[in-house]
């Protein structure tokens, strides 16, 4: 979810009105993704590297979060969506870590979609952790990796406001996910943007490293 700020400050406006309107773009989308079919939508919120950024910002960042978690977490189960939060939790404030385990309890039966946060997360440090695991208890495979990592592969990984890289994000769920860079910033992106990079996935030929099937 790139481009909160820049959104912001090209209209001359402080960055947490970005982040505002951030939130508004998330609403749209996953709504728009409950529409489309989409079973696993992940959203990278905040990643561990954030906490470099101005403690003020930050704390707008989690205010927001709170707001959001106050405001929407009926409508999701009402809209038979699950909530669930990946990422560290021990840096979180104890009130937003309470706010966070209640959504995911109230949302736990929704099957409709299943909306993942990546809240300070960091895709090396999870798997630095899943490889730790491994080492007591001496199993090594991709799948008892993919198992501690509990997280699914991704199928497409979109990428708003222009920006082209990975940025430590789910580093060994996209091996083989196809990208999608959109142009405009995060609180512009809505349906028809997603509605775009899902056209644009479903016009590849994904292989998986072998070679298609005859016809």
């Amino acid at each position: 979810m790139d481009g909160n700020g820049r959104w912001a400050q090209g209209r001359g406006l402080p960055r947490t009105a970005g982040h505002r309107a951030g939130a508004d773009a998330v609403r749209r989308v996953v709504e728009a993704a409950g529409e489309q079919g989409i079973d696993v939508l992940t959203l990278y919120a905040f990643s561990s590297d954030n906490w470099r950024r101005p403690a003020a910002e930050v704390e707008a960042l989690m205010r927001l979060l709170r707001g959001y978690l106050r405001n929407e977490v009926d409508k999701l189960r009402g809209n038979g969506v699950r909530l669930s939060f990946i990422g560290r939790r021990d840096r979180l404030s104890p009130v937003l870590v309470r706010m966070i385990e209640s959504a995911e309890e109230t949302t736990r039966a929704g099957r409709k979609l299943h909306l993942r946060i990546a809240l300070d997360y960091s895709s090396r440090d999870a798997i630095v952790a899943a490889a730790r695991a491994m080492a007591e208890a001496q199993v090594f495979s991709r799948q008892e990796l993919s198992r501690l990592l509990d997280s699914p592969d991704v199928d497409l990984l979109i990428r708003t406001s222009g920006e082209q890289r990975v940025s430590d994000y789910l580093l060994w769920e996209i091996a083989y996910a196809e990208f999608h860079f959109a142009a405009c910033h995060w609180p512009d992106f809505d349906g028809a943007e997603l509605a775009a990079a899902l056209a644009s996935y479903r016009s590849r030929e994904r292989r998986f490293g072998g070679i298609p099937a005859a016809v």
